[in-house]
């Protein structure tokens, strides 16, 4: 049978003697760690995270017990924050609700039982903060996913990038150590789903940058408006839609109407997102990832410098642990990631550069292929192990020209 795993529990004070005493009462019960003073307890949040609780006192040297648990609040948002004190000082306590979010203030000293119930309480409100943002964020990726499964068939340019875009911005968070990373992918995923609206002529020239007519225009500029309409039944969204409402604004504060924020006020995935939707226009338009690095580094003003060094980090070069191939498109197998857009021989796009094939891509790839019998071979995403046994009719891209009489897959001008 598997150990049962305690609940962590940090204490902190600037006695040794006190944080022994404490460690030997509850150690039974918790993990406990204890660090004494003030900036071993932020090294150790930072280091060694998250912990469940942290009860910390107020009175120490160089950083009082209301602003360390203030800190820790910014570095971990779900751990439960008691504070202990000797001092039953009535201001120390409303600053200790207001300032930290305490969940618990106890005065010293602390009958052991009650001190007991006190961490019972915060270890069952610490499952209950963690419990309801997991159960948020797996119901809604899977229920967005589930929706932009659907949508990328009927409109596949826009959510092609919607994947592409998702995609990135993911690893741009890892990269970054972004807090919340899932919303700003949702909004990656959201923020093309206006497009649904657009005539099928209207989003292929959007896609690719061409010159719209005043009234394609203008049924462009109201994307923002119908998304956030096509979003506003969704409950707890709003993070969300705040990113989506400023998708379009430049770092320096301009590209929106509001113009009420610049630089780092812009949420994290705000700027993520226009970062990275640019750079992906750029490459729809023929631009290789570095002149479209390039011309990006020229618009003075319109990115968080950060981002955009992290993204020309990301976009270097291809990945050393996937490869690109070249294979029927009826051979495609789940987890590889088309590498061009695949077209039918009249132009019409079947689906986005970017996209991972799923069991239901797999499903209508057979469909397309009984009805329109496509048989250009395509070019995929696959990590180096596992190889592609050569049954399924891979090969490696060819250097010179095929031999005569081979296909060639049609490629997108991207």
């Amino acid at each position: 049978m598997a150990e049962l795993v305690r609940p962590r529990i940090l204490l902190v004070d600037d006695e040794v003697n006190v944080l022994e005493g404490l460690r030997r009462h509850l150690r039974p019960h918790f993990d406990v760690t204890i660090a004494l003073g003030a900036q071993a307890a932020l090294e150790l949040a930072a280091s060694h995270g998250p912990y469940e609780v942290v009860v910390s006192d107020l009175q120490m040297p160089g950083m009082d017990g209301v602003t360390l648990l203030s800190c820790i609040r910014k570095v971990s948002p779900d751990t439960v924050r008691v504070l202990l004190t000797g001092h039953a000082d009535v201001d120390a306590a409303v600053a200790a609700v207001n300032e930290g979010n305490i969940f618990r203030f106890l005065n010293k000293p602390c009958p052991s039982g009650a001190l007991l119930r006190a961490l019972e309480a915060s270890v069952e409100q610490y499952r209950l903060i963690t419990a309801e943002r997991v159960l948020l964020e797996q119901t809604l990726r899977g229920s967005l996913q589930t929706l932009t499964d659907i949508l990328a068939f009927v409109n596949p340019v826009a959510f092609g990038r919607a994947l592409r875009t998702r995609k990135i911005i993911g690893e741009l968070a890892h990269l970054q150590k972004a807090a919340d990373p899932w919303q700003a992918e949702i909004a990656a995923m959201l923020a093309q789903i206006g497009w649904v609206t657009l005539p099928a002529e209207t989003s292929s020239k959007l896609y690719h940058g061409k010159e719209l007519s005043a009234s394609e225009q203008a049924l462009v500029d109201n994307l923002p408006a119908v998304t956030a309409q096509l979003l506003g039944n969704i409950p707890r969204l709003d993070p969300v839609r705040e990113i989506l409402r400023h998708k379009d604004t430049r770092y320096d504060g301009q590209g929106t109407s509001q113009g009420t924020i610049s630089g780092n006020a812009i949420p994290w995935g705000a700027r993520a997102l226009k970062a990275v939707s640019d750079f992906d226009v750029l490459e729809s338009r023929g631009f290789s990832p570095e002149l479209a690095l390039d011309a990006m580094r020229a618009r003075t003003g319109w990115y968080d410098p950060a981002i955009l060094e992290a993204l020309a980090s990301l976009r270097g070069g291809k990945p050393c642990d996937t490869t690109v191939i070249q294979l029927p498109l009826q051979a495609v197998q789940p987890g590889m990631v088309f590498a061009e857009d695949v077209k039918t021989h009249s132009g019409l796009l079947l689906i986005a550069r970017g996209q991972e094939v799923t069991l239901s891509l797999v499903e209508r790839i057979k469909n397309m292929a009984l009805n329109s019998k496509i048989n250009a071979p395509v070019l995929v995403i696959v990590p180096v192990q596992p190889p592609i046994p050569a049954s399924a009719g891979a090969a490696s891209i060819p250097s010179g020209p095929p031999p005569a009489g081979e296909t060639q897959p049609h490629r997108a001008g991207v």
